[in-house]
């Protein structure tokens, strides 16, 4: 049975989704390729009907879901409020795939790799548009330095086995973050 243009579209979206959170939630290596079949509602035998290979849907799904990321709209203090969030640190399979994939994205693919970068560079440029400072260059460092901040707080948070240090991480960076005048950037 032939499947339709579109149908063969909203397949590849939901392996690309169902990858993206599985991935996030447990790792790359920890993920089969029958498993992201199933968690789309295919069977593992259409899988090479969609991609080249495993490291190809890893490259394809870090696009996939960084291109669904939503924008700050302007709004950096209500990004950094909601990305500090105790309902972020408990999502991780919805949540960042900056927090949850870098580590293990620095050891695949060079797609996969390139992919990372390029979506480094858009939400940089994102959060550079709303950053305080007078020139680009400031606006850039603002949103660099308070990126890796909010990122790293996140990875360190998930790592943490002790939830009240985890709840101080995110509280601590979240405070030391809108202190740094992001209130009146927008």
């Amino acid at each position: 049975m032939k499947v339709s243009r579109e149908q063969v579209a909203e397949n590849r979206r939901n392996i690309l989704e169902a990858a993206g959170r599985l991935f996030r939630a447990r790792g790359y290596e920890a993920v089969t390729v029958s498993e992201v079949m199933k968690a789309a509602g295919l069977t593992h035998g259409g899988f090479y009907g969609y991609f080249a290979s495993k490291d190809d849907l890893v490259a394809q799904s870090l696009a996939h879901v960084f291109s669904t990321a939503v924008p700050t709209g302007g709004d950096v203090a209500g990004y950094v409020t909601q990305y500090l969030s105790a309902a972020h640190l408990q999502d991780c399979a919805g949540g960042c795939p900056m927090a949850g994939l870098a580590s293990e994205t620095s050891r695949q693919s060079a797609e996969a790799r390139a992919q990372m970068t390029a979506s480094i560079r858009r939400q940089l440029e994102r959060l550079s548009q709303a950053m305080p400072g007078v020139t680009p260059e400031e606006k850039r460092r603002a949103a660099t330095g308070s990126w890796a901040a909010m990122v790293g707080a996140m990875v360190l948070a998930r790592v943490c086995d002790d939830p009240r240090l985890a709840d101080e991480v995110l509280s601590d960076t979240r405070e030391w973050l809108l202190a740094q005048d992001l209130k009146s950037a927008n």
